[in-house]
């Protein structure tokens, strides 16, 4: 018999679909010691894991697991949450690029306004976005850059060919040709190789191009990208993620006039999605079946 715990600020959520579920030979206990498996927020879970001598796995409600791999406790088996973020973070994307070549915030600004006034704007049909990561998410971005019909370049750490990236290679070739991208997404993970990797180096070769981060905020050196802002490197910067959060109000990123920031909404885990793939892999650990979407402690992905 296996016991889970829940740890997650849609708790309640989740033991009403727990209790639904019967799962079998699963209990629900309301103590962390006590359990085999936790259901659980990444940042919400770290500070229990000393209280966790018995968990031999954890299923984490997030796609980001930044705070589990950086606690000094390994010793159990971690999942997380892979395959329903592609869209939303599609929407996010394309969202905010839109709204940029199509001048939408613009035209409300002058509705308000009663202001009668075209601009002229440009279409993303030919133009070429840039993909820092050629997994699930970015794999699902550049589908829909395709249907847009942009060409799709990605990035990986060896330069490997994915189905759907017209060319792939690694961060540091991209870097050499920068000037040719129009549109930049970051889904990169928090990781050892990829912190500050977006830098001012990086920056060296780009010209005025869009950036838009939805991996993560640690591997984004700030400083570095406010300078490029200001030398017309890029001309927007649509931030989702940051090295600290909530952003301190002192922060530059907030009146800077090329910078949008968004508080980490670009892809929010639902908990009945979220559910389902614990719900299956649960199945997987009671018939002593690997567990699907495991994380690598040492790559942190």
């Amino acid at each position: 018999m296996d016991k889970v715990y829940v740890i997650s600020e849609h708790a309640e959520t989740y033991h009403r679909l727990l209790h639904n579920a019967t799962l079998p030979e699963l209990t629900v206990v309301d103590r962390p010691d006590q359990a085999t498996i936790w259901l659980a927020d990444p940042p919400l879970a770290a500070p229990q894991l000393c209280y966790g001598d018995q968990l031999r796995w954890l299923q984490s409600t997030f796609a980001g697991i930044d705070a589990l791999i950086n606690a000094p406790y390994r010793h159990y088996q971690l999942t997380n949450v892979r395959g329903i973020f592609g869209d939303l973070m599609a929407e996010y994307v394309f969202g905010y690029l839109l709204n940029e070549t199509r001048h939408i915030t613009q035209y409300a600004d002058q509705q308000a306004q009663r202001l009668w006034q075209p601009h002229d704007y440009t279409s993303v049909r030919g133009k070429t976005l840039a993909i820092l990561g050629t997994g699930a998410i970015g794999q699902h971005i550049a589908t829909v850059a395709h249907a847009f019909g942009m060409h799709v370049l990605g990035t990986n750490q060896d330069g490997r060919a994915v189905e759907g990236f017209e060319h792939t290679m690694t961060l540091t070739a991209l870097r050499q040709r920068l000037s040719e991208v129009d549109v930049l997404v970051s889904t990169l993970p928090a990781t050892t190789e990829t912190a500050r990797c977006v830098n001012a180096d990086f920056w060296q070769y780009a010209k005025d191009l869009l950036f838009i981060n939805v991996g993560r905020g640690a591997t984004v050196d700030e400083s570095a990208l406010i300078k490029a802002l200001d030398e017309k490197k890029l001309r927007l910067a649509v931030l989702d993620v940051m090295q600290q959060e909530p952003l301190p109000q002192a922060h530059p990123f907030w009146v800077h006039p090329r910078v949008h920031i968004t508080p980490h909404i670009a892809a929010v885990s639902f908990p009945e999605q979220v559910f389902d793939l614990f719900a299956d892999n649960y199945r997987r650990w009671h018939a002593g079946k690997p567990l699907a979407h495991q994380v690598n402690f040492n790559k942190g992905y």
